[in-house]
């Protein structure tokens, strides 16, 4: 049993790690858990042995999925729905194309310069079509843009781009069965009762220590996660969807939203990324380096190409959609879980698997670090600061 315990110092001693890498380099911490998981495997696997960070381990596989699926259940309940409304038009046309392009033209080249059998491509064409809204978000967050119709734009096309990932990944490669339809059946009766009963069961018997809402919201993605991967598919494709529909009801308690937060990013998540890093081959890595950059690109030009056009077209300058396509060119959360699942489920090899998440890690990292060198949307920062000063104001009034 000390073997557990010592494994687990282990991998949390390296999610410390990486969240001060993370605050160091001002980058999102879960890029840093990648990396640091990459690293690791390297080193400690040479100085103590692949049993003291074994991937694999029962335990360590149920903690990563759990992580998985509460981050993507946050991730849709981020969503705000009275800015989803007044944006649906414009944040539909331009998340669509920023899925489509990518996946057609990855997909493409993935099959046709390097070689990849049909299933294979098809998956790199969902991994390489994602944003990543924990990126976008904290970005939004960190410069106040969050609070203006710029910034919010922005998130809702994220939302839809990050939405056809999940369906493409959920019909392409589920398996059609029987269980197929069970598992649809019993997701579709759950929507009505999730949506009808949480904010009155929350409201009559939330609001305790116990924390009867986080059991209840666990329950049901465990439930729904279960039935997702008894059919053959994966447990994380329900979970965001569960997130958009409940995003009125607990993406608005934000205390609530805090505590999930601090469950997920304390314990949960760092096994998911560290893991998704760990199995990462950099010799694998290094002798494909041009596959890497020809996924690389493809990713990023078929973002531009598709992105930027409807972007102006939509009203906006051409500072403010070369910003708005660089957000919109990231790539991390949904980029490594379809990766993996394709792993996981032999679509993919560890070879491509390894080239797949440097593709993301490198989109996470370079439109992010432009965008916000070379572009950043002062008039709507101006915006910010006006906000701000009047919250204030407000804060004092009261």
């Amino acid at each position: 049993m000390e073997h557990v315990w010592f494994t687990a110092a282990i991998w949390l001693g390296l999610a410390l790690v990486a969240t001060l890498l993370g605050i160091w380099l001002r980058i999102s911490v879960a890029l840093t858990e990648i990396v640091v998981g990459t690293v690791a495997q390297l080193v400690i696997g040479a100085w103590l042995g692949s049993a003291y960070l074994d991937a694999n381990e029962g335990w360590v596989k149920f903690l990563a999925g759990v992580g998985a699926i509460v981050l993507t259940f946050l991730a849709g309940a981020e969503l705000d729905p009275t800015a989803f409304k007044s944006f649906w038009k414009q944040a539909t046309l331009i998340g669509l194309v920023g899925f489509f392009a990518p996946f057609f033209l990855v997909a493409f080249i993935a099959h046709a310069l390097l070689g990849w059998d049909a299933r294979a491509s098809w998956l790199a064409g969902v991994a390489l079509s994602t944003t990543s809204v924990a990126v976008v978000y904290a970005v939004m967050l960190e410069l106040g843009l969050n609070r203006t119709n710029f910034g919010k734009a922005i998130l809702a096309a994220c939302f839809i781009n990050d939405l056809g990932t999940v369906i493409a990944l959920g019909l392409i490669f589920a398996p059609f069965t029987l269980k197929t339809g069970w598992f649809v059946g019993g997701f579709a009766l759950s929507v009505p009762i999730l949506v009808v009963g949480t904010r009155p069961f929350f409201k009559r018997y939330g609001g305790r220590p116990s924390e009867l809402e986080a059991k209840f919201l666990l329950f049901a993605l465990f439930l729904l996660g279960g039935l997702a991967t008894w059919s053959g598919s994966e447990a994380v494709l329900p979970a965001y969807v569960i997130g958009m529909i409940l995003a009125g009801t607990v993406g608005t308690d934000h205390q609530l939203v805090r505590r999930l937060r601090t469950l997920t990013f304390g314990l949960l998540t760092p096994f998911y990324f560290i893991r998704a890093g760990s199995l990462v081959q950099v010799p694998a890595l290094m002798a494909s380096f041009g596959a890497f950059v020809v996924l690389f690109f493809a990713k990023m030009v078929s973002k531009f190409s598709g992105v930027f056009p409807v972007t102006l077209k939509t009203g906006h300058d051409r500072r403010e959609a070369m910003y708005f396509t660089l957000m919109m060119s990231t790539g991390l959360t949904f980029g490594t879980i379809s990766s993996l699942y394709g792993l996981s489920h032999g679509i993919i090899t560890q070879g491509q698997y390894s080239l797949l998440v440097a593709a993301v890690i490198g989109s996470a990292v370079i439109p992010t670090w432009i965008a916000n060198q070379w572009f950043m949307p002062h008039r709507h920062l101006s915006k910010t600061k006006l906000i701000e000063e009047e919250l204030a104001a407000a804060a004092e009034e009261d």
